[in-house]
């Protein structure tokens, strides 16, 4: 097994104060326990993968950061204060936004308004406080100037139905609104899951693109190649809780596989 690592890495890591950090986050449903001990810190400016098998508990453990489900006891913590979000738009007011795999765009809406989807515009003055009219002009130009800021140039007409567009461009649509709305984290479920070669490279990048815009993103994937390429650190999720954290310097995807299945002891949490 590769060394883990290095010291130096390890307390650049230990002195930075995290974005977003789970404490003890215990989730049941009934005798079954989804969440056992659910610890997790992301930290300012990087992409965290979360990986497991079926069952490990990493998409309870995900609903729990963005108010999807309220854990049973433990501490969820923003910016390094305490938070209780009894929903997930207690989150996205806070700055944490998430797409799920299911991608929740309104297929017969256009670019625009699916980036606006629940936080519509309204004209100023009495056109908007009194006749409730919105501000389509601003909010097309607000949604083309945040697809241009993350490079998404192949979808020139901001006015077209992302019925008409393709898996990848999709994806680029639900990303660019989490990014455009989400002021402290991004959480990204599956994002290349059911996408070809060319568009899920396309949407890799994307990601590191919302990364270097100053957005830390928690991503959640099966895909051990698209993990390795795009994570600054790899939380395995093993039986509920951590199992540990590696590097994709520290460890091949082949050691990941197996600490993730059980098949090799998880070294100590250090990454």
């Amino acid at each position: 097994m590769t060394h883990a690592a290095t010291e130096e890495d390890t307390t650049a890591t230990d002195l930075r104060e995290p974005v977003l950090q789970a404490k003890g986050l215990v989730k049941r449903y009934g005798p079954v326990t989804a969440i056992a001990s659910g610890d997790l810190e992301l930290y300012p400016g990087e992409i965290l993968a979360v990986i497991g098998d079926n069952g490990a508990g990493k998409t309870s453990l995900i609903k729990a950061l963005c108010g999807a489900i309220t854990p049973d006891s433990g501490e969820i913590l923003l910016d390094g204060k305490q938070v209780h979000f009894r929903n997930p738009m207690e989150a996205r007011l806070a700055g944490i936004e998430t797409v799920y795999q299911s991608l929740a765009v309104a297929p017969g809406l256009d670019i625009a308004d699916n980036l606006f989807l629940g936080r519509e515009e309204r004209k100023s003055g009495v056109l908007g406080s009194v006749f409730r009219m919105l501000d389509k002009k601003h909010m097309r130009s607000e949604a083309k100037r945040h697809m241009s800021e993350l490079g998404v140039a192949t979808l020139q007409n901001i006015g077209q139905a992302v019925e008409s567009l393709s898996g990848g461009q999709r994806q680029a649509v639900a990303v660019a609104r989490s990014a455009a709305f989400g002021s402290k984290v991004v959480i990204l479920d599956e994002p290349t899951a059911a996408l070809g070669v060319k568009e899920g490279n396309r949407v890799l990048q994307l990601i590191r693109d919302v990364r270097d815009r100053g957005l830390p993103v928690i991503l959640i994937s099966h895909n051990m190649p698209h993990v390795f390429e795009v994570a600054d650190r790899i939380h395995i999720q093993r039986l509920g809780r951590r199992a540990t954290v590696i590097t994709p310097q520290s460890h091949s995807m082949s050691e990941a596989v197996a600490i993730m299945t059980g098949a090799a002891e998880p070294p100590p949490h250090s990454a």
